[in-house]
C-alpha cells in the first residue's frame, strides 16, 4: 500500500531532493510540498496525509508549532521532524507532542524512507545521537537563576521582577548576567527562550 507524505522544508533544494529520492526507496507518494509551517498546515488539513515529514526550523510556523496543530486535530497521526541542529529540549517537546520520528537532516533517504513506513505502521524512530544526548545533558542553571528567568520569560521589567521574586533589582541583574553566560545568548529574552527550549524551566 502506498504511504502518501506532505514534505515541508524552507529549503527548496532539500525539499525538491527528498521528493525526487524518497519514492524511490519505498512505497511513498509525495502528496504534497510546503516551504512554510503555515503552508504545511493549510496543505495537511486539505489533504490529510499519511505521514507528515516536517522541518524543524521554518518560517512563520516551526516543525513543532505544525506538528501540535496536525496532533491536536488529528491525534496519533505520523509526524516526523528533521532537523540540522537537534536540542534535547526539542526532542521532549516533540515527544510530548506526540511526534514519532526524529531524525537528523543528513539522514540518508532510504532511512528516511524507512521511518516515514514505520510511523505510518504505528512505530517509532528516534536517531540515536539526539536520544542520547537528550539523556545526558544536565541543566547548568541554579534555582535562582531558572526562577529569575521564568518570570524574565513574562516580559517584566528589571524592577517589576524584583518585587514578584523579593529580591533586589541589583541581584536579579546579576542572575541574569550569569544565565545570559550560561545559555550564550545576548539578552534576558533569549535566554528565557533558550532555557524553554531545553526544557530547564
Amino acid at each position: 500500500m502506498t504511504i502518501t507524505v506532505l514534505l515541508a522544508d524552507d529549503e527548496g533544494l532539500i525539499r525538491t531532493a527528498l521528493a525526487t529520492l524518497l519514492p524511490l526507496e519505498g512505497d511513498l507518494e509525495i502528496l504534497a510540498e510546503a516551504s512554510d509551517g503555515s503552508e504545511a498546515i493549510q496543505r495537511f488539513d486539505e489533504l490529510q496525509p499519511d505521514v507528515a515529514l516536517l522541518d524543524l526550523e521554518m518560517p512563520e510556523k516551526n516543525g513543532l508549532d505544525v506538528a501540535k496543530h496536525i496532533l491536536t486535530s488529528s491525534p496519533g497521526h505520523a509526524v516526523v521532524i528533521l532537523t540540522r541542529h537537534a536540542r534535547p529540549g526539542v526532542l521532549r517537546t516533540a515527544l510530548r507532542l506526540g511526534v514519532r520520528g526524529f531524525l537528523g537532516k543528513d539522514a540518508d533517504p532510504s532511512l528516511i524512507a524507512k521511518v516515514a513506513a514505520e510511523v505510518a505502521a504505528g512505530g517509532r524512530y528516534v536517531d540515536a545521537a539526539i536520544s542520547a544526548q537528550a539523556l545526558i545533558e544536565d541543566c547548568p542553571l541554579t534555582e535562582r537563576e531558572r526562577d529569575v528567568l521564568r518570570v524574565a520569560g513574562e516580559g517584566y521589567s528589571v524592577s517589576a521582577m524584583a518585587q514578584i521574586l523579593h529580591l533586589a533589582p541589583g541581584t536579579i541583574r546579576n542572575y541574569l548576567s550569569s544565565a545570559i553566560g550560561k545559555t550564550h545568548t545576548t539578552n534576558r529574552h533569549d535566554a528565557a527562550r533558550y532555557a524553554r527550549e531545553h526544557d530547564w524551566l
